[in-house]
C-alpha cells in the first residue's frame, strides 16, 4: 500500500530513503483537502502563480497544465499541481461565488437539505445580483428568479443612491408591484427584506419589477438576493 484510502495521501514506505519528502507531501495535501476551499470551480486556465496548498476545481475545458484533468480537485503544491478525484459527499467552500458546495459525483451541487438514493433532493437557494437601474417609472431586472422554484423572499439594499424624481419605490413582479417591499428608501445602505407571508411558486422564470412612486427614476443600483426553494427529480 503507497498511498491512504481517501485523501490519496502518500505513506512511508519501510527503508525509504529521504522520508521527509513524502511526509511533506501528504502534509500539503492534507492542508489543501482538510476544511477544503476551491478558488473556482469553473476557471479553465491554471493561475499563472501556483500557490502551494491553494485548491481548485479542474472543470471540462481546462487547458495547459490542467488539460486531461477535469473532475479534479488541482492542489498546488512546490511550484505545480497534484490531482485528486472528489469522493461523493466532500463538501467545498467555493471563493469565487462564496457558496457552500457539495459533490454528488458529477457536480457541486448547493448543500441538500434532504436527498433520496436516486437522486431527489431538496435544496434552498439564494440568487444573488447587482441591477443597475434604467430611467423610466419602472424598471425590470436583466436577471430573472428561475423557473419551478419556491419563492420565500426577495431581499434587496441600494448600492449606489437611487436618483430621479421619485420619492420611494415598489418592489415586486408584474402584476404584483409590491410584492417585496413600499415605500421603500433612494439612500446608500436602504434595504428591502422582502420575506413573503406564503411562499409563491413560480412555473416560469421570471424578472423582478422596480417601480418609482411620485415621480420617475434617473439611476442608481440595487443588489437583490432572491431566495428560494427547488426540487431535483430521481434518476430513471
Amino acid at each position: 500500500m503507497t498511498e491512504t484510502t481517501q485523501l490519496k495521501l502518500p505513506l512511508v514506505q519501510a527503508s525509504q530513503a529521504q522520508k521527509h519528502v513524502t511526509v511533506n507531501a501528504a502534509l500539503m495535501r492534507l492542508d489543501g483537502l482538510a476544511q477544503l476551499r476551491l478558488q473556482s470551480a469553473s476557471t479553465t486556465t491554471p493561475p499563472g502563480v501556483v500557490v502551494d496548498g491553494e485548491c481548485w476545481f479542474v472543470p471540462t475545458g481546462a487547458v495547459n497544465a490542467w488539460a486531461g484533468q477535469a473532475g479534479h480537485i488541482a492542489i498546488g503544491d512546490n511550484g505545480g499541481w497534484v490531482f485528486l478525484e472528489p469522493q461523493i459527499g466532500w463538501r467545498a467552500w467555493m471563493m469565487d461565488t462564496a457558496t457552500d458546495a457539495l459533490w454528488d459525483g458529477s457536480a457541486w451541487q448547493p448543500p441538500l437539505m434532504a436527498a433520496s438514493p436516486s437522486g431527489a433532493a431538496s435544496k434552498m437557494q439564494v440568487l444573488e445580483f447587482d441591477h443597475a437601474i434604467s430611467a423610466g417609472a419602472s424598471d425590470s431586472t436583466s436577471t430573472q428568479v428561475p423557473a419551478n422554484s419556491m419563492v420565500f423572499a426577495v431581499s434587496a439594499r441600494v448600492i449606489t443612491a437611487i436618483t430621479g424624481t421619485l420619492t420611494s419605490w415598489s418592489f415586486g413582479i408584474t402584476g404584483s408591484e409590491s410584492q417585496f417591499g413600499s415605500g421603500l428608501g433612494l439612500g446608500q445602505g436602504s434595504y428591502c427584506t422582502g420575506l413573503l407571508g406564503s411562499p409563491t411558486t413560480w412555473y416560469s422564470a421570471a424578472p423582478l419589477k422596480l417601480t418609482a412612486v411620485g415621480g420617475d427614476f434617473a439611476g442608481g443600483a440595487i443588489r437583490v438576493a432572491a431566495h428560494y426553494y427547488t426540487i431535483d427529480l430521481p434518476t430513471a
